[in-house]
C-alpha cells in the first residue's frame, strides 16, 4: 500500500524563514500600510527587504494564511444553532467603473463570506448567498437592507422566512465595512476585480482572527487572547 504523500512546503524555494513572512503578511494585511510602509518598519528592526517583496509575499501566502484559519473558522461554527449573519454591499471603484463588494458577517462581528460584483441585481445576489450557504451552511436569521434583490435570490433558495429587515438591526455589517475602507484609502484603490476580490477575502480573514473584542473585555483577557492569536498566527502553514 502507498504511504501517503507529505504536503508540499509552501517555503520551501524562499530563502527567507517562515517567521518573516508571516510577519510581513500580518503587517501589510492587518494594519493600513502601504508597501514601502512595511519595507520602513521592518529596516528599522534589520531585516532588509524591498517593497516588491512584501507584494509578492503577500500574493503568494496571504490566500494560503486565510483559507487555514477560514478553515479551522468553518469547522468549528458549522452547525452551530443560533447562528445570525448580516448581509450588505458596499460600492468600490475600480478604474472609475462602479463596482459591489458584497459582504457577509455574523452575530459576532466576524467576516463570512466577501464576493465582488459589477451589478447589484438577484442573480449578483443568488451566487453571493450560494457562495456563503455552501461554505457556512445555513444561518438561524438573514439580516438584510431594503435591497429587493436579498428578498428575490432567498425566496429561490427557499429560506426567505429567515430574512429579518429593521433600521438599525444591520449596524453589525455596517460597522465592519470600516476596517476595508481604511485599507482601501491606503492601498489608493484597486485597479482589477480579481485584486479586489483577493485582498477583501484574505484581509476579512486575517481581521477575524486578530479581532479581540477589546472594548468588551478587560486587560488581562484581552492580552492573553492577543497572545494566543499570535501563537496561532505563527503555526499557519507549518
Amino acid at each position: 500500500m502507498p504511504r501517503p504523500r507529505k504536503p508540499a512546503n509552501p517555503f520551501r524555494y524562499f530563502h527567507s524563514s517562515p517567521e518573516v513572512i508571516r510577519l510581513v503578511v500580518m503587517l501589510y494585511v492587518r494594519f493600513p500600510l502601504s508597501l514601502r510602509n512595511v519595507e520602513d518598519l521592518l529596516f528599522e528592526r534589520g531585516i532588509d527587504i524591498c517593497h516588491e517583496t512584501v507584494r509578492l509575499w503577500w500574493n503568494r501566502f496571504g490566500p494560503l494564511f486565510a483559507a487555514d484559519i477560514r478553515r479551522q473558522r468553518v469547522s468549528r461554527m458549522r452547525g452551530f444553532r443560533h447562528w445570525r449573519w448580516h448581509l450588505d454591499e458596499v460600492y468600490v471603484k475600480i478604474n472609475g467603473e462602479m463596482h459591489y463588494l458584497w459582504r457577509a458577517v455574523d452575530h459576532e462581528g466576524e467576516v463570512l463570506e466577501s464576493y465582488v460584483t459589477k451589478t447589484r441585481d438577484k442573480a449578483a445576489a443568488l451566487r453571493f448567498m450560494r457562495k456563503a450557504l455552501k461554505r457556512h451552511g445555513q444561518a438561524e436569521a438573514i439580516v438584510t437592507d431594503g435591497l429587493k434583490s436579498y428578498p428575490a435570490a432567498m425566496r429561490e433558495l427557499g429560506n426567505e422566512a429567515r430574512r429579518e429587515v429593521g433600521r438599525h438591526a444591520n449596524n453589525r455589517v455596517e460597522n465592519s465595512h470600516l476596517p476595508f475602507r481604511r485599507r482601501e484609502r491606503t492601498m489608493q484603490r484597486f485597479r482589477q476585480m480579481k485584486s479586489l476580490q483577493k485582498f477583501a477575502s484574505v484581509h476579512g480573514s486575517v481581521y477575524n482572527h486578530f479581532n479581540q473584542e477589546r472594548h468588551l473585555v478587560d486587560r488581562q483577557t484581552y492580552k492573553l487572547r492577543r497572545s494566543a492569536a499570535l501563537a496561532e498566527w505563527q503555526n499557519l502553514m507549518a
